[in-house]
């Protein structure tokens, strides 16, 4: 990701402790969002936002990622990167790259980037996503997908 972080919107999708969005926050990221769905996730995010001082910089919403990421693209909330480290075999990842099939909530250019089991294959990606670079550290994998719809 190196230097495009900065002055990047973040969408962290499964915030859990938030330290996907406020490690992109530390890097340069102008703006984070949090989504989680659960309540003691949030309390966590942002008891770490506070503790960064990232208050300004930072939202917290709760609720099911897909249904949140979809509402904010449908309010024209675009973001240049969204982490998606779902829980594992949950049918999540699916449901967010499908999502971006339909109604994108990255820019053009923007990335999506996942963290899945090495158990499990990437869903097949819509028109316009591009699989741009796969690594495996052990039993995970992390794919960085580019929206280059316009």
């Amino acid at each position: 990701i190196g230097s495009k972080i900065i002055g990047a919107e973040v969408l962290d999708l499964f915030a859990g402790t938030g330290n996907l969005g406020l490690e992109s926050w530390s890097r340069g990221a102008a703006a984070v969002t949090f989504i989680d769905a659960s309540k003691e996730s949030l309390r966590l995010v942002r008891s770490n936002i506070a503790k960064c001082r990232a208050e300004s910089d930072c939202r917290v919403l709760q609720g099911s990622a897909p249904a949140v990421a979809e509402r904010l693209a449908a309010a024209g909330e675009l973001f240049d990167f969204a982490f998606c480290d779902p829980p594992y075999n949950k049918g999540w990842i699916e449901q967010i790259i499908a999502l971006l099939g339909r109604k994108s909530f990255l820019r053009p250019g923007g990335y999506l980037v996942v963290e899945r089991s090495a158990h499990n294959e990437l869903p097949e990606l819509p028109a316009g996503c591009e699989l741009v670079r796969s690594s495996r550290y052990g039993e995970t994998i992390v794919d960085f997908i580019c929206y280059n719809m316009l």
